[in-house]
């Protein structure tokens, strides 16, 4: 997602002729939960190249729209935990990374500050116990933009490891509450290799006959809320716990089957963590890069996860409020086992709306609105963690919408 860096070639910052672009390729091979970002580069990406773009014009200012998603938080529910996620798109902080050069040089992709508050004045507004952030650059970005932006919000615990992505993003969270046994997978393979084609044209696979691999790992921690915890002034009689995914599946419209293949492996590394602690609450949640109508989703539902935003709209007026990217797509979602979705608060799932650019706009010829963070929404939903659990038991949470 470099719309970021073509802005800002668009207004002169970059200082280069050319706007970044282009999928990287895959990263190299890694072990479970290693903290440090080491990715050989590879021969050929894993998309075709793309031909050079002619610098930009000076872009253009613009007055931003809030067109998708709710303008307001809903309120809180007493004794729920609340999680969210939300893809910051391209949260780098501004320190040069030696590690990250050429094409890959992360200086130039620093976030604006006028869009680093923005992201955390939505953050502020959700209001979340727990939220998953993708698109991070490191631990040490998040923890800077925390103490820059958030230092109030009592988020003591953090995390962000290294996700394999030779651009260096990664996937992190922000916690209110205690983080243990913080986990990835680089270079995991998937099973398979990458087929001769790549897209519906049939075009030229560069990654063909390679072993699939994750594009970025996963990050998987547990979370608990300490006994005596108070939440809206329910007080949590028992220490909850639960294990979360927080995930960035590949992009590209060509790259359906290694989305596929990823979520398939997903569900495997869920299954065991179910197997060793049956019973245990487990929630993916990211950026999923597919609609609740593509067959990424359809992997996770046959596993037995549960969308807690599965009874939305589409289309229409009322549809707009459950679109999470600004392409109008919904490709950001909260899933729960069952386990958890009996704690899901009913009608408590929402996206929630920030400013991006008024319809038509290019973004390639426009500067970035006043209060544009992100072109992704942050999607919260609220858990029971004291208190009786929701009357319906998180019951047909799984089901997808007939307009779907």
């Amino acid at each position: 997602m470099n719309r970021n860096a073509a802005w800002l070639v668009g207004v002169g910052l970059l200082g280069v002729g050319a706007v970044l672009g282009g999928a990287a390729a895959l990263s190299g091979l890694g072990s479970p939960a290693q903290p440090a970002r080491a990715s050989a580069p590879k021969e050929q990406p894993d998309t075709p190249p793309r031909r050079e773009i002619p610098a930009l014009p000076p872009a253009k200012p613009v007055v931003g729209e809030i067109r998708f998603g709710s303008k307001e938080a809903r309120p809180r529910t007493p004794g729920a935990l609340r999680l969210a996620t939300y893809n910051v798109e391209n949260l780098f902080d501004e320190v040069d990374d030696p590690t990250l050069n050429g094409e890959q040089d992360d200086l130039p992709m620093a976030k604006p500050a006028p869009q680093r508050e923005a992201i955390a004045a939505a953050i502020r507004a959700v209001d979340a116990d727990v939220i998953a952030l993708e698109e991070i650059e490191s631990k040490d970005a998040l923890v800077w933009f925390r103490d820059l932006y958030l230092s109030d919000l009592g988020y003591e615990y953090v995390e962000s490891i290294d996700a394999g992505d030779d651009r260096g993003i990664e996937n992190g969270v922000l916690s209110r509450f205690p983080i243990s046994n913080a986990r990835t997978w680089v270079g995991m393979e998937l099973g398979g290799v990458h087929p001769d084609t790549y897209g519906d044209r049939g075009a030229a696979n560069w990654m063909a006959g390679q072993v699939l691999k994750f594009r970025r790992t996963p990050l998987c921690i547990d979370i608990t809320v300490p006994a005596g915890t108070d939440l809206g002034g329910v007080r949590v009689d028992e220490p909850f716990a639960f294990t979360l995914f927080a995930l960035h599946h590949k992009s590209g419209s060509g790259s359906g089957y290694w989305r596929e293949a990823e979520a398939r492996k997903v569900v495997e590394l869920i299954g065991e963590v179910a197997t060793k602690e049956p019973g245990r609450a487990i929630s993916v949640v990211g950026d999923f890069n597919s609609t609740p109508a593509d067959a990424v989703l359809g992997v996770y539902r046959e596993a037995g996860m549960l969308d807690t935003l599965a009874s939305r709209v589409v289309g229409g007026a009322a549809g707009a409020a459950f679109v999470t990217h600004a392409s109008e797509r919904t490709i950001d979602f909260v899933l729960v086992n069952q386990a958890l979705g009996a704690r899901v608060v009913p009608n408590s799932a929402f996206v929630f709306g920030t400013m991006i650019l008024p319809k038509g706009a290019d973004y390639r010829s426009v500067a970035p609105p006043p209060g544009y963070g992100s072109d992704h929404f942050p999607v919260v939903v609220d858990l029971m963690a004291a208190g009786p659990l929701p009357a319906d038991g998180g019951k047909d949470r799984a089901k997808v919408s007939a307009s779907e």
